[in-house]
């Protein structure tokens, strides 16, 4: 389980030292359009490159679309925390939808993820080889890489749909000179919407000020509501994820395992397990507690149920048994995320179990995991579990009363998640958040306890509820590493480990949340402003001494992060703040390897079978007869031979048999060239002109005289 911290932590400064925190916003809150306007950038909405053979039209089709899996392929030139923040961008990709991501290994198409001049993407799969797409300075942040990943899937922004109009007005006297193109709309054979409806939440949408020149917005929505909701650069909306299925034809997510709120009668298949002596009841609310379930937290009439084993009812030594739904992984790791309520006795448990199924024990085996740690408490705990299974299994939840004396209460889950992801190590619960938004003075902030990474790292999150100084109605978060006297065993300065703050969303499905998070990276060689000295050094050197509030001293080194982590708006909306509570979950990760170059694939033909090496993989069988010319690579797909051709960084080779060779020069030739002949045409055409002009003035004189000549004969 992921350490619970307590509320909020005060803390003395004994020392202050000479560092300023380090902004990575440099306390502007820019948006992808900002970004790229400020890079000089005039791209199509804003954010999209087109190729010069690509029309509006030319989206709808097929043949944009990427495989389900995305071969990418990252630059050395982008920044670490942008790689580490990619990454997990495909995580959420592979969670909530069934697109995937691959590093490249010598297909045909992929996409290659540089740091440009700001943020930008094709539309689609332009089957162009090496496909760019760049992630600039400040467009790290999770939303944003999701945004511009969205658009290289295939999709548009929401505001240029065909039904725009109906849902929002543009003011167009309010748009910058020369970025009125920005806001065209397009009719629906040009842009599909998949047939769902217009949506103000999508992560696709422009914000209100999109290209404004005043102050006044751009855009503004017909449901008043709605204005400040436009824009949001959090997470999917249900909307963008529906399309998104649409398009690639989605069932489920790939990493997703299974989610329940026991609001339905059936709890989501689950079972009650076998040979047990008392049974998990699904109730709304427990003699003892809890008097709500976690997912509704008592607002529904007629919903909000849970899970509840009552101790108070069963005798000493009496176990209970819950277990999920069959289920199938395909990675080997699993996380188990569920809200546990517990007002047994303090020696009643609960356990996780997973049993496990395969030829040689059908019926399953019970393989135990770790008994759910804490006291009774009269609130719903967040709870995290590391699994590792690699075959068909159940996760079963084992309820024991252990207790001979009496009970009122028992134990109770609800809103339980698994899904094949990497569970969080940290969980920071803010009790009466919203009370500390609205009462907390500007430019004060409150500290994490101090957690410790694996790798023996110590970090803090500091949090302003009401902002840094002029930046009312933000919330402000910072990362400081920590170190107490005697601290051994780190490495100094701190490389390259990536903090990540994460304000969770509490929707009771974990496909459907839309969190809230930054990270930011220990780059060893980042030197504090105005000295010599590193700023992720040892905090003994470089940081304050700080004494907490149970007397202890350790020391804090200068912080990182963002005085616009988000909006009290944005905040109050959602479930963030659940129960008068907000969450953070926290990780620390190790991201060494990004600093290495990603491997470049191997781009020589096979050898024939007759005459390859021994240790060589052998071509497929329908490759036999089928010759890739320039050095490409005969595969099999579908049952059927392909050949994958070379990609260089400026050229690439394309056509069945990889016999035609593209590259950049060739564009600009071809666009010289196409230019050269439009003016030699035009000139052609004056010419013409000039002569059948001239012919018929001629022409005129001519039959002129002839009627002068015939009048004159007349008279």
């Amino acid at each position: 389980m992921a350490p619970v911290a307590k509320q909020v932590s005060f803390f003395t400064v004994i020392f202050l030292s000479t560092f300023t925190d380090y902004d990575v916003d440099r306390g502007r809150d820019l948006d992808i359009f900002d970004i790229n306007e400020e890079a000089g950038l005039n791209l199509i909405e804003g954010d999209i490159v087109l190729d010069e053979r690509q029309t509006r039209n030319s989206i709808i089709g097929d043949e944009y679309r990427w495989p389900k899996t995305i071969p990418y392929y990252m630059e050395d030139d982008l920044e670490i925390n942008a790689k580490g923040v990619i990454l997990k961008a495909f995580e959420q990709y592979r969670l909530k939808t069934c697109i995937d991501f691959k590093p490249w290994t010598g297909e045909a198409n992929y996409i290659s993820i540089f740091k440009g001049a700001g943020c930008f993407s094709s539309v689609g799969n332009q089957r162009a080889g090496k496909q760019v797409l760049s992630i600039g300075t400040n467009c790290d942040r999770i939303a944003t890489i999701e945004h511009e990943f969205l658009h290289a899937l295939g999709f548009w922004h929401e505001q240029s749909r065909a039904d725009r109009d109906d849902y929002v007005r543009i003011m167009w006297d309010r748009i910058s000179e020369g970025r009125k193109h920005n806001f065209n709309m397009y009719n629906d054979t040009t842009s599909s919407s998949l047939g769902v409806p217009y949506d103000y939440g999508s992560m696709m949408h422009y914000s209100k000020d999109a290209f404004k020149n005043g102050t006044e917005p751009t855009i503004v929505t017909k449901i008043p509501a709605f204005l400040d909701v436009i824009g949001q650069r959090m997470e999917f909306s249900d909307s963008d994820l529906l399309k998104l299925h649409r398009l690639y034809n989605c069932t489920q997510g790939s990493t997703f395992l299974d989610s329940c709120d026991f609001e339905r009668e059936n709890i989501c298949g689950m079972i009650q397990g076998q040979g047990d002596k008392a049974d998990w009841v699904r109730v709304p609310r427990a003699v003892g507690g809890p008097d709500t379930d976690y997912s509704n937290m008592g607002k529904c009439n007629g919903s909000g149920y849970f899970m509840h084993f009552s101790t108070g009812d069963a005798n000493t030594g009496d176990t209970a048994l819950l277990e999920s739904r069959l289920l199938y992984p395909k990675r080997g790791y699993q996380c188990l995320q569920f809200f546990f309520y517990n007002s047994a006795n303090l020696s009643d448990t609960l356990k996780i179990y997973v049993r496990e199924y395969d030829s040689a024990n059908p019926n399953g085996t019970l393989r135990f995991i770790k008994t759910i740690d804490g006291s009774p408490q009269e609130l719903w705990q967040l709870h995290h579990v590391t699994l590792d299974v690699k075959t068909k299994f159940r996760v079963v939840f084992q309820g024991t009363k252990r207790s001979s004396e009496p009970s009122t209460g028992g134990l109770s889950l609800d809103d339980i998640n698994i899904s094949e992801t990497t569970c969080p190590e940290f969980v920071w619960r803010v009790k009466n958040f919203r009370h500390l938004m609205e009462n907390t003075t500007t430019n004060t902030s409150i500290f994490s306890p101090p957690f410790t990474s694996k790798e023996g790292y110590t970090f803090q999150m500091e949090l302003y509820p009401s902002g840094k100084a002029g930046y009312d109605g933000e919330l402000s978060a910072f990362a400081h590493l920590v170190a107490r006297e005697g601290d051994t065993g780190q490495k100094w300065p701190c490389p390259w480990k990536q903090i990540t703050m994460m304000l969770m969303d509490q929707h009771p499905h974990i496909q459907k949340r839309m969190s809230n998070q930054r990270s930011v990276t220990t780059d060893p060689t980042m030197k504090a402003a105005d000295s010599d000295h590193y700023f992720w050094d040892d905090p003994r050197k470089v940081g304050s001494e700080v004494k907490d509030e149970d007397g202890s001293k350790y020391f804090r080194g200068p912080g990182a992060g963002t005085a616009v982590y988000l909006t009290h708006l944005r905040a109050k909306s959602r479930d963030f703040i659940k129960g008068g509570d907000a969450i953070f979950l926290l990780t620390m990760e190790d991201v060494y390897n990004l600093t290495l170059t990603q491997p470049v694939p191997p781009t020589t033909r096979p050898v024939p079978p007759t005459t390859q090496h021994p240790n060589t993989t052998p071509a497929p069988p329908v490759c036999l007869n089928v010759m890739c010319q320039n050095d490409g690579v005969c595969v099999e797909d579908q049952g059927k031979a392909a050949c994958r051709c070379v990609v260089g960084d400026d050229w690439w080779h394309y056509g069945d048999s990889c016999q035609y060779k593209g590259s950049d020069m060739d564009k600009t030739t071809l666009a010289l060239a196409t230019s050269l002949s439009v003016l030699g045409v035009m000139l052609v055409i004056t010419v013409v002109s000039v002569i059948c002009v001239k012919k018929k003035y001629k022409k005129r004189n001519r039959d002129s005289n002839t009627v002068m000549e015939n009048i004159h004969a007349t008279w």
